[in-house]
C-alpha cells in the first residue's frame, strides 16, 4: 500500500517505521525536520518538511496517489483539517486521525471520519488490567478497537432470558459459556442465563 503518514513524533515515526518494514511505500510529513531523526535507521520511505495542512506540501508528500493516511500530529485541529482534506479533495480511500479528547472525538465521528483516542484506549487497558487483568481481550479491526469481557452471571441474573440484559448502547452478548464449559454463540435467540454461566461481552471501546 501507499501510506502517508503526518506527523513524525514518537507514534508517527514508530507508525511509518513499522509499515516501512512491512513492505509498505510510506511517506512522511512533519512541519519539524528534526523529528525525521525519530524514523528508524533502516526506514526507506519518503520525507517532507512541510506544514501538513498546506496543499502543496501534500501534493509533495504524494497524497494525490496514496491509499491510505494516518493523521499522528499531536494537534487534534491539524489532524482533522488534514482528513478533511484527504477525504474531500484528494479522495484518500482510507483516512484516520489520532484524536486526543475524547468529547471532540465523538463529534469527529459524526463527519464519518476514522479516530483513534489515546486517552480512551489507555483508560480502558488501565481499568481492565486493575479490575479484570484475566478476563479481558482487545483487537484490533481497521480503525477500531472492540475489547472482549469475560462476565459471570450473578444470582439476580439467574433465570433471565439473554435478550432481557440490560447493556450500554456499545456493548452487546457474543457468547455465553455454560457450567460444562460448553460455549453457545449468541444470534438473538431465547437462552436463560443458569448457575455457573459466563458472558463474552463485546465492547465497541475507540
Amino acid at each position: 500500500m501507499n501510506i502517508l503518514v503526518v506527523g513524525c513524533g514518537k507514534v508517527g515515526s514508530k507508525l511509518a517505521s513499522n509499515l516501512s518494514k512491512e513492505g509498505h511505500d510510506v511517506s512522511v510529513v512533519d512541519k519539524d525536520e528534526s523529528n525525521f531523526l525519530l524514523l528508524d535507521e533502516d526506514y526507506s520511505g519518503f520525507i517532507t518538511p512541510g506544514v501538513p495542512i498546506d496543499l502543496d506540501v501534500l501534493r509533495k508528500a504524494g497524497i494525490e496517489n496514496c491509499d491510505a493516511i494516518a493523521c499522528m500530529t499531536p494537534d487534534d485541529n491539524i489532524n482533522i483539517m488534514v482528513s478533511q482534506l484527504a477525504r474531500e479533495v484528494f479522495n484518500v480511500p482510507s483516512v484516520l486521525a489520532r484524536i486526543y479528547d475524547p468529547q471532540r472525538e465523538d463529534v469527529f465521528s459524526h463527519f464519518g471520519l476514522h479516530t483513534v483516542c489515546p486517552t480512551n484506549l489507555t483508560v480502558s487497558a488501565v481499568k481492565s488490567a486493575i479490575t479484570e487483568p484475566d478476563l479481558t481481550r482487545s483487537l484490533n479491526f481497521g480503525s477500531h478497537t472492540v475489547s472482549f469481557i469475560t462476565v459471570e452471571v450473578t444470582k439476580n441474573l439467574i433465570g433471565e432470558n439473554v435478550n432481557d440484559l440490560d447493556l450500554p448502547p456499545h456493548q452487546s452478548v457474543l457468547s455465553i459459556i455454560h457450567n460444562d464449559l460448553s460455549v453457545t454463540l449468541f444470534k438473538g435467540q431465547d437462552i436463560t442465563l443458569c448457575v455457573g454461566d459466563k458472558l463474552i461481552i463485546s465492547e465497541l471501546v475507540d
